[in-house]
């Protein structure tokens, strides 16, 4: 199989969505996502929307824009790794709650019910990776077939 200009962007695209639904599981069962976690979705979002667009309609500079995007991913899975190792630390604030118009009893209750989700502290691991840190090193090679797309002549399939 040929390394194709759209396959590489298919493939870079498709690498994205699976790591967003991957995320989107792993909130199904349980694993709440703290503010850094949030905050490496939108990019994949991005190269999704991104990757749809330049299937069809290959300019480099959309190419380029889906590299930007899983780099940027990829630097805050690692900042977020950081933050998990006790490198640097992270935002001050992890969890927010919605207020609103409540009496104080109430917001009590809703602050003692909800879950503690800190971005300094690692829910899950494979190999000694947390999900941050995956998320870096497969953004980091997924920003490697964007890059690849690039570099490639495009051909009509």
């Amino acid at each position: 199989m040929t390394l194709t200009r759209q396959r590489l962007i298919f493939l870079a695209a498709l690498g994205s969505a699976l790591l967003l639904g991957g995320a989107f599981v792993f909130q199904g069962l349980g694993y709440a996502p703290c503010k850094m976690c949030i905050w490496q979705r939108y990019p994949h979002a991005a190269a999704i929307a991104l990757g749809a667009l330049a299937f069809f309609v290959p300019l480099p500079i959309l190419i380029a824009l889906g590299a930007i995007a899983a780099l940027i991913t990829a630097g805050i899975g690692g900042y977020h790794m950081g933050v998990e190792q006790g490198w640097w630390e992270g935002p001050t604030s992890c969890s927010a709650g919605a207020i609103d118009n409540i009496d104080p009893d109430a917001l009590f209750d809703q602050i003692m019910a909800a879950p503690l989700i800190r971005c300094d502290e690692i829910p899950w691991q494979l190999f000694g990776l947390s999900m941050a840190g995956w998320n870096m090193v497969i953004s980091l090679a997924l920003a490697g077939l964007w890059i690849a797309a690039l570099k490639v002549r495009p051909t009509s399939e």
